[in-house]
């Protein structure tokens, strides 16, 4: 077996990152968006974790349990926030949603 690595771990994150930052700006569904938003977020967790592994302390450990903490209740408002949209404007397609017009 591999043993894991700073570095592995590292670049997983960026990988994971990338691909959620990627996803943000490329697509058009508010659903796969936000879904993008949570693995950037994912991501940025497994980087803490990473560190404070591989520093000794739990400092990291910690600010990750306040993350998730607020990641659930940001989860349920973004869900009502796109339930909300998609019952006003019978779409969740970022180009159709126009807060200017009604």
């Amino acid at each position: 077996m591999i043993p894991l690595t700073l570095n592995a771990c590292i670049v997983l994150s960026a990988v994971l990152f990338a691909i959620g930052f990627l996803g943000v700006l490329i697509r058009r569904n508010t659903l796969v968006i936000y879904m993008c938003l949570e693995l950037m977020l994912v991501a940025s967790t497994l980087a803490l974790v990473a560190f404070s592994r591989f520093n000794g302390t739990l400092d990291g450990n910690v600010f990750v349990f306040f993350i998730l903490t607020v990641a659930a209740a940001e989860v349920a408002v973004g869900l009502a926030i796109i339930v909300a949209l998609f019952r006003r404007r019978q779409t969740i397609e970022v180009e159709k949603l126009n807060a200017l017009k009604d």
